[in-house]
């Protein structure tokens, strides 16, 4: 892994944390979509693809050949073929294309972040809290945190990836198939469209293995409860119009829900069947002075970690304004680095159980802290609207 450089002051420079401390999405070289990106840095293909017929149809509605995406055309990333409005959402799933080397080796390039005015003369923001050490998980993860995973996605340049949470469906309880990430973790913003290829995989690397043995593993060690592809995504408007590739845009509503189905083909058992585990989301959470702790849990692949591993920091959240506009958000002394975005924040609720609120959004360079969305009407428009797509299913 790459390391970063500390490029500005923690006190203001931030970014959204995929593999480095920067947001996933294009360079500002192929913002435009008029490059493509290297030979290095675009995967090929796995086996069989699997496009159902309404994905057929809104492929060719955007003038994109099916059998040439078939063939690869997905890694196309012109404007034009790079779909950005959330109903345009469509990610056909390639079986074996996330094999234990391409999920192991997602990563992207190091890019140095953007000043952003966050100082405490906007809206409200508490004093920078102390860094918290990140620790270990126990493995197995599945028996530690059973609803936590990774996703992995395919971005202009690269494989990426990000962490993420199983959360519970209320159309189908007790057989959810919805995942909680960030925003940025499955579209690229203001300047990009949607990701590609994005899968979710719970309890990555279950037993904690380090990476040297993790390069002769099986895909069943990699992802013993499989590889789950997104058959469908929604992320907030409001990150689709303003978020950025780095720095604190659209950080306040940076949060993504994915529907997610089999990649072998359906076992007859949900996501949640499967690994045993989902939890509710509280879009009522207390206000910050009321939370005693907040747990955030990730996979943090920038140094001194390899992204291979789960870690948690657990912290009395602060307030951070990025904008006076925009909801205030929660934040925490965390040392995870980038990787970690998209991994669930869990706090006690009213009825004394566990429940996410919030996700990993922004951090400094410095890797001392790390701020995530308050969640309320938008994200449980946005959550509703996943779960009542999927309800007579």
């Amino acid at each position: 892994m790459r390391s970063i450089r500390p490029l500005l002051a923690a006190a203001s420079a931030v970014a959204a944390l995929t593999l480095t401390a920067t947001a996933c999405g294009p360079t500002e070289d192929n913002a435009g979509g008029d490059k493509q990106p290297t030979a290095s840095a675009t995967p090929s293909s796995g086996g069989k693809i699997t496009i159902p017929p309404d994905l057929k149809e809104r492929l060719k509605e955007h003038g994109i050949d099916v059998d040439r995406w078939r063939g690869g055309e997905w890694k196309n990333w012109d404007r034009d073929k790079w779909l950005r409005e959330a109903k345009d959402f469509v990610n056909p799933i390639i079986e074996d294309l996330w094999d234990p080397d391409r999920m192991r080796d997602a990563e992207r390039p190091d890019k140095p972040v953007e000043e952003e005015d966050i100082s405490g003369d906007k809206g409200v923001t508490d004093p920078t809290p102390d860094p918290v050490r990140a620790k270990a998980v126990q493995p197995p993860y599945h028996a530690s945190e059973p609803a936590s995973g990774k996703v992995f996605f395919d971005g202009p340049e690269g494989s990426m990836v990000c962490s993420a949470t199983v959360v519970q469906d209320p159309a189908r309880p007790g057989k959810s198939n919805m995942v909680w990430t960030a925003g940025h973790c499955v579209h690229a913003g203001k300047k990009g469209g949607w990701y590609r290829n994005i899968a979710f995989v719970p309890s990555y690397n279950d037993s904690g293995k380090p990476t040297s043995a993790l390069e002769s593993a099986t895909r069943e060690e990699i992802a013993p409860y499989g590889v789950w592809w997104s058959d469908w995504a929604q992320t907030s408007q409001q990150w689709i119009d303003q978020g950025g590739q780095t720095g604190g845009k659209g950080a306040p509503y940076d949060y993504a829900v994915l529907h997610v189905t089999p990649e072998k083909g359906s076992t007859g058992k949900s996501l949640e069947e499967t690994v045993g585990a989902a939890l509710p989301v509280d879009f009522n959470a207390p206000a910050v002075p009321k939370i005693a702790s907040i747990t955030a849990t990730g996979y943090p692949a920038g140094k001194p970690f390899d992204g291979q591993k789960m870690f948690q920091c657990a912290d009395k959240p602060g307030r951070l304004s990025v904008k006076a506009e925009q909801p205030t958000m929660y934040r925490i002394g965390c040392t995870m680095t980038g990787g970690s975005s998209g991994g669930g924040w869990v706090a006690t609720g009213k009825d004394g159980k566990p429940a996410l609120v919030s996700n990993t959004s922004i951090g400094p360079v410095s890797a001392g802290w790390l701020a995530g969305p308050r969640l309320g009407a938008e994200a449980k428009a946005l959550y509703d609207g996943v779960s009542k797509k999927y309800a007579d299913q």
